[in-house]
């Protein structure tokens, strides 16, 4: 068996486009579901309990040119409490790129929350170009739900209890969203995962053994089986891989 040296995949020149290997498919018939992610060699997904601590400029490169490329950011609750969220901000780069693709100016952030947990009062409201969405369910509190629509938040209701993957991305595509990016966190993923609506996943190994008891970019406390996905592209950054799978046959089930 030979040796495998190649990164995939082969380009001549060899600096690959980053625009179009992460463009999402032409002309998509439905929600197209990315899902992006850091993790360490060891698997963890985040470093003192923050992802930001796994990240390098490669990847925050391609994190800023998904979210570029995105007509909506959603985000579990957790994650954005976590993770600081707060409204995207876009490059005048980017701003183009934005453009030149027919897209609004700036994504809105999606955020997934069984309790309607954000607030008027949220730098996710307060500090943003563009009012972030709410996507939540029927028994969360009435008067968070007031308060929010009376800021200007839209509020989807998509679940009785729990929010139901398919019902939220209905609700984006009858708002003309269907490129969708997903950055966690893990509960979320493994929502996705488990109702089998995840198109592609970006991953970036970074080259940091962690070790403890940091958990996985999913999770599900069900099995769901094994989900097939085929190696798109493969990059490499100094020292990190910044890799694309995709569902197999994920661009007939796109179109």
């Amino acid at each position: 068996m030979g040796v495998v040296d190649r990164l995939w995949p082969v380009v001549e020149p060899p600096e690959a486009d980053p625009i179009e290997l992460y463009d999402y498919p032409p002309d998509l018939q439905r929600p197209f579901v990315r899902a992006n992610f850091v993790c360490s060699v060891d698997g963890a997904v985040t470093l003192e309990g923050h992802s930001g601590g796994l990240s390098d400029r490669a990847d925050r490169d391609i994190f800023a040119l998904q979210r570029a490329m995105a007509d909506v950011i959603m985000v579990g609750a957790g994650t954005a409490r976590a993770e600081g969220y707060r409204g995207a901000r876009i490059s005048e780069e980017h701003a183009a790129l934005r453009r030149k693709l027919g897209l609004p100016p700036v994504p809105p952030i999606a955020i997934i929350t069984a309790t309607c947990w954000l607030t008027s009062e949220h730098v996710l409201v307060t500090d943003t170009a563009v009012p972030p969405m709410v996507i939540t369910v029927a028994s969360a509190p009435i008067e968070h739900m007031r308060a929010l629509a009376d800021a200007g938040v839209p509020v989807l209701i998509a679940g009785e209890h729990r929010v139901d993957p398919a019902t939220a991305l209905q609700m984006l595509d009858e708002h003309g969203m269907r490129r969708i990016l997903t950055e966690g966190g893990p509960e979320l993923f493994g929502d996705l995962v488990a109702a089998d609506l995840v198109d592609e996943l970006c991953l970036t190994i970074s080259p940091r053994l962690v070790g403890g008891t940091a958990g996985r970019i999913v999770h599900t406390l069900q099995e769901v089986g094994p989900r097939t996905l085929r190696l798109a592209s493969a990059l490499h950054a100094e020292d990190a891989l910044l890799l694309r799978y995709r569902r197999n046959q994920v661009e007939d089930q796109a179109g």
